[in-house]
């Protein structure tokens, strides 16, 4: 899975505004860089008609559909791969869930809403070749247990998307990410055909040292690498390795395995930092997987994350962390 690229967030948190248009600057970079991938978050409500009973899931603004041909066109023209997914999906999103309405595991409607949007985006892109936009279907589903989420009412939905997916557009290509946020391996779907999406931010004392939004860093010692502790175990580049076993064991059986996101948020100190991404690399380059950064721009990018002690460079127009943007390159298959 050698797609190499970066996460954007051009319609990725409705709060009454439109989509952003495609931020042509930076696909020329990626571009330029010799990068291949683009992962499109989405959130519903860009698209979805908020009516006093609820969101009407079933009648989408086909002007902000229209964003999306946007997007497409974009990429295309570059040589990008667009990868769309929702991050928000109907009755389900791994940030501000409390926002939804409904509960994407247990009720039906909101599942209904699920299927019909990716049987529209099949409908709309269908004859476009795989190799130019694949779907990921939702992102980060939650912990098993949480929000009613069962390996089995999870497996059911996303049999049950793919099989209506493929019905109007069978070539195709399905991204499905991990459970538990991401990190559990899904072998019950390893028949499907599907690719398999992870998430590269273990140890999370590294990645998500002082990350305000979540509850789990509160009272974090200062990072170390190697030889921080998180979950029971010091961590270096062979406990890295170990954590994606089971990925290796669902690779095993022909599923292609894909890191969707990986990053560190801009409060860990830059050394720490770099010796991370090194390990994290050099695993992902032995495992022959492909990577996209959470995100281009910002805390966790390579561009503007202003994390003290890192050395950036003008180029492309961007003044850009040297010394991460070399990791990421060297480690391409």
């Amino acid at each position: 899975m050698t797609w190499y690229g970066f996460n954007f967030q051009w319609m990725f948190s409705w709060q009454g505004q439109p989509p952003e248009p495609p931020d042509e600057k930076a696909l020329d970079f990626l571009s330029a860089c010799g990068f291949n991938f683009v992962r499109l978050t989405t959130d519903y409500r860009f698209w979805t008609p908020l009516l006093p009973g609820g969101p009407d899931y079933f009648h989408p603004d086909e002007t902000v559909l229209a964003y999306l041909d946007r997007y497409v066109a974009a990429c295309r023209s570059r040589g990008l791969h667009l990868c769309l997914n929702l991050h928000r999906a109907p009755g389900y999103c791994i940030n501000r869930n409390d926002l939804e309405t409904h509960n994407l595991w247990v009720d039906d409607l909101p599942q209904q809403a699920f299927i019909y949007i990716w049987q529209v985006l099949a409908r709309r892109f269908s004859g476009l070749p795989g190799e130019d936009l694949s779907f990921d279907l939702v992102n980060e589903p939650p912990e098993i247990g949480q929000y009613g989420l069962t390996r089995e009412n999870h497996a059911s939905l996303i049999r049950r998307t793919t099989a209506a997916i493929r019905a109007v557009d069978p070539g195709r290509p399905i991204i499905i990410d991990g459970l538990g946020g991401g990190n559990l391996a899904m072998p019950e779907l390893a028949d499907l055909g599907l690719i398999h999406s992870t998430r590269g931010y273990q140890p999370m004392t590294v990645s998500h040292y002082q990350a305000e939004w979540w509850s789990g860093s509160q009272g974090m010692p200062a990072p170390v690498y190697p030889g921080c502790h998180w979950e029971g175990k010091s961590w270096d580049r062979d406990a890295i390795r170990g954590f994606y076993q089971p990925w290796r064991d669902v690779e095993s059986q022909g599923v292609p395995v894909h890191i969707g996101e990986f990053g560190c948020y801009n409060k860990t100190p830059n050394a720490v930092a770099l010796k991370w991404f090194k390990d994290l690399f050099a695993v992902f380059q032995e495992f022959s997987w492909g990577y996209a950064m959470w995100n281009f721009a910002g805390p966790f990018g390579i561009i503007g994350h202003g994390r003290p002690g890192a050395r950036f460079e003008p180029f492309q127009g961007y003044a850009v962390d040297r010394d991460l943007l070399d990791l990421f390159l060297e480690h391409r298959v």
